[in-house]
């Protein structure tokens, strides 16, 4: 049997963030992932030529001295980066917010809508600068998050003050501030709030932790790029850096099981046994429960809080590459009835490749590709026939479409092909039972400041991802694999 420091299970952004980690501080580690490539639900697959992102998403994390781009800087990542603006085109039944990479830029377009209430808009903002500019330097610095670095309790102590300034927002709903400053009366801006919750944080202003809300608004702002070729391309590379540092990253190679062997680990893989006296998994809570063939409390209890939450219905469309749409890559935020839940095809995020992305044959363009997602309710079909599932997926495609041609009509009109994916197609593609994706909803509660700090699930058995802290996003689940690496590494 092969003997190595630590094992990862699963190389989506919170495997890969802990496989690297580990790998930089000289462990020897096995990446195992039961695809053919990196990425998770953060990954580009390729169809009939054709690259797509798994999921319609930001990437955040690349500007200067953030996560992303000194990974980059230090392995010497071979990833071509592409800015973009607006970062968000946001569209509506009368309603249309091109969303600049600057806050001060989309406030004045805000304040200049019919009617903007702009004293109280600004105020709104500048409340949620506050909030963001507490939080976001743990992101930026990882360091920051327990286990801390020398002199992180330090530099928390100096920023007391701007910390402090969050106890008004904890446990509370992001609409409470909004009736504060008297807007939740003005639809554009709760709409777009709502949108932008409804992609990071998972739930709308009326249910969204404040704090968490607050932060993730700040998305837009903090380093967001288009990663040239798809997100895959910086999976890709960094499963090559691990390789680089001596890890050995094995794909096409499922975890089958895994079971206590004295001091140590032993998963079963493809290719037999691996025992180490680390295991991180990056896997749902209920895959984990899965390898060990025996129920865990904190695992169960973190499954139905998953259970409660998300799959997305999703169409891959190839388009064509002369489109009359923005000639880069960009994103699309679409919602038909902004009455109704933003859920089931009201409310699409679409991610559009660039032009210069587009796969050829030849000399021939063939196509710019689009994924578009929607929130889908796992709990409608849970149980239900394989019949019943696939019509009420396929009703909420039809949705989807419909939105595509009434609010993006030029996209829509282009459309070459269409591939439609739904919470089966996600479960078969990324081994995440019942195609369960974004994690927790960030609901309301002091519950999410429970488990800042990273604790074993067992001994030596560590999760990450999206369903523990610090949360959702490609950049906070390969922070969270940094901070399980270094707290699984002091715990030997």
């Amino acid at each position: 049997m092969e003997n190595v420091d630590a094992i990862v299970i699963g190389a989506g952004f919170g495997g890969l963030g802990a496989a690297l980690t580990l790998a930089e501080r000289g462990a020897r580690v096995v990446l195992m992932e039961a695809l053919t490539y990196p990425g998770g639900c953060a990954s580009t697959f390729t169809k009939h030529g054709h690259r797509f992102e798994a999921g319609a998403t930001l990437f955040g994390g690349f500007d200067e001295g953030q996560l992303f781009a000194r990974w980059i800087t230090r392995h010497g990542l071979d990833v071509r980066l592409d800015r973009l603006d607006p970062v968000i085109s946001f569209r509506a039944p009368g309603l249309a917010i091109d969303v600049p990479p600057d806050r001060a830029a989309l406030v004045d377009r805000f304040c200049a809508l019919p009617d903007a209430p702009a004293p109280a808009i600004r105020a709104f903002f500048a409340e949620q600068a506050r909030v963001a500019d507490a939080l976001w330097p743990a992101f930026d610095d990882p360091g920051l998050l327990p286990p801390f670095a020398p002199g992180a309790l330090t530099a928390h102590t100096l920023r007391l003050p701007a910390l402090a300034g969050l106890v008004r927002h904890l446990g509370r709903p992001l609409s409470v501030m909004l009736a504060r400053h008297g807007l939740l009366g003005f639809r554009p801006l709760v709409a777009w709030l709502d949108a932008m919750c409804q992609i990071t944080v998972q739930v709308g202003v009326r249910e969204a932790e404040s704090p968490l809300a607050l932060a993730a608004i700040d998305f837009c702002f903090r380093g967001t790029r288009h990663v040239h070729g798809g997100i895959g391309r910086l999976a890709e590379a960094m499963t090559g850096a691990v390789q680089t540092l001596g890890g050995s990253v094995r794909f096409a190679c499922r975890a089958k099981g895994l079971a206590r062997d004295g001091d140590a680990w032993v998963v079963d893989g493809r290719d037999g046994g691996v025992r180490a006296p680390i295991v991180v998994a990056n896997l749902l809570p209920q895959a984990i429960s899965g390898l060990l063939g025996a129920s865990v409390p904190r695992l169960d209890a973190l499954a139905a809080r998953v259970a409660d939450g998300w799959s997305a219905a999703m169409l891959y469309l190839v388009v064509d590459p002369d489109a009359p749409a923005l000639p880069g890559p960009h994103h699309l935020e679409l919602v038909q009835d902004l009455e109704r839940p933003f859920l089931d095809g009201n409310h699409l995020f679409c991610s559009v490749g660039g032009r210069d992305e587009a796969a050829s044959e030849g000399a021939v363009t063939t196509g710019r590709t689009v994924t578009v997602s929607t929130h889908f309710p796992v709990s409608r079909i849970r149980g239900a026939s394989s019949e019943e599932q696939a019509a009420a997926v396929a009703t909420v495609q039809d949705h989807m479409l419909t939105g595509l041609r009434a609010l993006a009509p030029d996209l829509a009109a282009g459309v070459r092909e269409t591939f439609p994916a739904s919470p089966r197609t996600f479960a078969r593609f990324t081994r995440r039972p019942e195609g369960l994706v974004g994690g927790i909803p960030r609901r309301a509660g002091l519950h999410h400041y429970r488990d800042l700090w990273p604790s074993a699930v067992l001994p030596g058995l560590w999760m990450v991802g999206d369903s523990v802290f610090p949360g959702q996003s490609t950049l906070a689940t390969a922070i969270g694999g940094i901070k399980v690496a270094e707290a699984a590494l002091a715990a030997r």
